[in-house]
């Protein structure tokens, strides 16, 4: 609210808040922010005063957005932003409890003018970037209060002086407000915002509004409710005040974020608890308990209708005991605790949160202002029947349902937008055919979606568009773009992949180090596979993963050179993971031509030098399948003596189980030859057992070579190996370990295969009973 204040009038006190210009009459009603009591004792003040104005903490700009409040379903926040810099943006929160929005439903029925008064957010913005929230208090002055009264908790206070009664004392708040700020210096924050206001209250005044409300915190009651220094003081003090181009909106809220985070500075722990005592002025207690015993049937636990009577008579009991006017949500929680939940603490937790904190999410209407981008989200919720919540929800996809797709391609989509609605989890079916979610809507999301709004209208554009400015990024490593690929199917965005291939295959075409190319292939990989699965076109991908196999091919045996343990390790796991991924390369059709890219690959890397990039696949064209490619490389590998002996290890049990090999038991006895050190000979266990211990329950001449070896070390050579012994066969399952073990002791009472010992003094009896069966008669 603008306009040039008049000259300063002679006001008095302002110990009860209420200021007299001539025949103007200006009341302050200094509230708690979120408190039932006050929103209830706002509304019936309101009634009696009869105001023609109403002036209300928050920012000017959101005035247009005023009439929309009626329609809203609350808690809902003002969200203030500036366009393009997410970092500079500011929540202001109400529920229907809040004494604000009571302050905004009565005046917007009523007819009467209401405004912000608060300094705007141009200014706050600017001011206090990237903080996310509008701090109020510098001080405690609840807290002061309260310890004055003799209580220990600034909550417990407010509720038994103000929020149980039934009305709220104003003038008494403004008069213990006075003495708290006695002697109090405003910060320069907290001066800005009390000179805005007063600057509101005048101008105000000078159009002629005979009785004004204002609706503030009960902190700035003091400061605006006189005696108002002069205007030029207050010009003053807001000359020169940074300030950026804001825009705002109403946004949906949670009651989980107003316990969290307060844009009022005045964060409370109980939403659900107080909006109870909002909403259900009449035996609050009784029917708090009721309402927790119901919560705790419905997941199975008996609970009686006795057991909520005696619970509202031991909350009462504990109020009298503490001299309080009413049950809080201490006596309440407590008298839960012992008797609905029987001194268990997990059915507590379960009240806690969802009736203490509770899950209610606000809704703002189509009328309210939107980017295209949340319109779009919106039309997308109601086709696929997605209703934002604000507790966690599981949600299982069905791939094979079209319904169960289109989902899966939104949250997907959303995330490459940076609006976590869904997080992906493990899916509890076998197969590619299912997804896990997990749903929480967070009020941020719709930041996300306004900041990226200029990426287009719809969710699907903006996604894209997004793919393709993360594809272009400098910064973006190979295993971004590989991810990114991925990210690109499971979203169905076949508009944004050209350009990320493109991107992909210069990055593989410039990138040296075959660790990175083997970190990427898997990616890439699944990337494939989903797209067959999904029915997503990935023109060009297969190319590209055949190329970089082909590289990978050419670059494993120098980068398994002079490896250290650590060095050797890591090596393994791209080893394992290159080969898990071959595994899934399907084989191309017959007569297929692959030794050229496709169109989206860029020319530069078809024209590339053989050795310098993608066009190295031309080994591709030879006709060799990507598995017998990879294993021919594994083959060569293997024989070589400077291998590390874990990697050599591991690539012998690779290429027996895929029948490459036919010396494994000669391979075995080299390693475990007294030529090799205990360690290198361990290390070689290690990798070849990796792929688990059931191969050596099946063959006796492997386990007889392990064992001969085992047997024939030194106490020190031992001592040495004892911790990669551990740490292999620790990875055994049980029943393996125990397989393993029944085999050595088979072994080790020379018994032969298939043979046991018979006790022929046991077996007399069965074997004449046999005989006479027959016919015969033992002799």
């Amino acid at each position: 609210m603008t306009g040039t204040p008049g000259p300063t009038p002679d006001i008095g006190p302002g110990a009860t808040g209420v200021l007299f210009v001539g025949d103007t009459k200006v009341s302050v009603l200094g509230v708690r922010h979120h408190g039932p009591g006050s929103a209830r004792a706002v509304r019936a003040e309101l009634e009696r005063l009869r105001p023609d104005a109403i002036l209300i903490e928050g920012p000017p700009e959101a005035d247009p957005l005023i009439p929309l409040a009626p329609d809203l379903e609350p808690p809902v926040a003002l969200l203030a932003h500036v366009p393009g810099q997410p970092a500079r943006a500011a929540f202001w929160p109400f529920a229907v409890f809040s004494p604000e929005w009571q302050a905004i439903l009565y005046g917007t029925s009523a007819g009467i003018p209401v405004r912000f008064c608060d300094l705007p957010a141009a200014h706050s913005l600017a001011v206090d970037p990237g903080e996310g929230e509008v701090p109020d208090l510098r001080a405690d002055p609840i807290g002061s209060l309260a310890a004055a009264a003799g209580y220990d908790d600034p909550e417990r206070w407010w509720e038994d002086v103000v929020e149980h009664r039934g009305d709220t004392p104003f003038e008494a708040i403004a008069e213990a407000m006075a003495a708290v700020r006695e002697g109090h210096v405003p910060d320069e924050r907290e001066a800005r915002r009390e000179a805005y206001m007063r600057k509101s209250i005048r101008a105000a005044l000078k159009q002629g509004y005979a009785r004004i409300a204002v609706i503030c915190g009960a902190w700035h009651v003091p400061a605006l409710a006189g005696p108002l220094p002069p205007a030029a003081a207050d010009n003053a003090v807001l000359r020169g005040l940074p300030k950026v181009k804001a825009e705002l909106t109403w946004v949906p809220w949670t009651y989980g974020r107003l316990a969290s985070w307060s844009g009022y500075g005045a964060g409370i722990t109980s939403p659900g608890w107080y909006h109870h005592l909002f909403s259900v002025p009449d035996r609050p207690v009784e029917r708090w308990l009721a309402a927790a015993a119901a919560v705790l049937r419905d997941e199975g636990l008996a609970v009686s209708s006795a057991h909520v009577i005696e619970s509202v008579r031991l909350a009462g009991s504990l109020a009298a005991l503490r001299g309080r006017p009413l049950a809080g949500l201490g006596e309440v929680t407590e008298a839960a605790r012992a008797v609905l939940c029987e001194g268990d603490d997990l059915p507590v937790e379960l009240i806690q949160r969802r009736m203490v904190v509770g899950d209610r999410l606000g809704h703002v209407t189509d009328g309210t202002p939107m980017v295209p981008l949340q319109r779009d989200l919106r039309e997308q919720q109601r086709r696929l029947k997605l209703k934002p919540e604000a507790l966690d929800r599981e949600l299982d996809l069905d791939l094979r349902k079209p319904l169960d797709l289109g989902r899966s391609h939104l949250l997907h989509r959303l995330r490459l937008l940076d609006v976590g609605w869904g997080t992906p989890g493990q899916a509890r079916g076998k197969g590619t055919f299912r997804e896990t979610w997990t749903l929480q809507w967070r009020p941020e999301h719709d930041l996300a979606l306004i900041e990226h709004a200029a990426l287009g209208t719809t969710v699907a554009a903006a996604a894209a568009r997004r793919a393709g400015d993360l594809a272009g990024a400098e910064s973006a490593a190979l295993a971004d773009l590989t991810s990114l690929v991925e990210q690109c199917l499971l979203a169905e965005l076949p508009q944004a992949l050209p350009e990320v291939l493109a991107a992909l295959s210069a990055k593989a075409a410039l990138d040296t180090d075959v660790t990175h190319l083997m970190a990427a292939l898997p990616a890439m990989v699944r990337a494939h596979r989903y797209g067959d699965v999904r029915g997503t076109s990935a023109e060009g991908l297969v190319v590209i993963v055949r190329s970089m196999l082909e590289r990978i091919c050419v670059g494993l045996p120098v980068a398994a050179t002079g490896l250290d343990d650590d060095a050797a390790a890591d090596l393994l796991k791209h080893v394992d993971a290159v080969h898990a991924a071959v595994a899934l390369l399907t084989e191309p059709p017959a007569g297929a031509v692959l030794a050229g890219p496709p169109t989206s690959v860029p020319a530069s890397t078809e024209d590339a030098t053989p050795g310098e990039g993608p066009a190295s696949a031309v080994g591709v064209a030879s006709g060799a399948s990507p598995q017998s490619r990879w294993l021919v490389t594994l083959r060569g590998l293997s024989d070589r003596p400077d291998l590390h002996g874990l990697i050599e290890g591991r690539l012998t049990r690779i290429l027996l189980d895929a029948g490459e090999l036919e010396d494994a038991g000669d391979r075995m006895s080299r390693a475990m030859s007294r030529g090799q050190t205990p360690v290198r000979a361990a290390a070689w266990v290690e990798g070849f057992l990796a792929g688990g211990g059931l191969l050596l329950v099946h063959d006796p001449r492997l386990l007889n070579l392990v064992d001969g070896w085992l047997t024939g070390l030194s106490g020190d050579q031992f001592t040495d190996v004892l911790p990669l012994l551990r740490r292999t066969f620790g990875g055994f399952a049980a029943p393996e370990r125990r397989a393993v073990g029944e085999r050595l002791r088979s072994a080790g009472t020379g018994e032969r295969e298939g043979e046991q010992g018979v006790d022929e003094r046991r077996a007399a009896a069965a074997v004449e009973t046999i005989l006479r069966i027959m016919g015969r008669t033992g002799g």
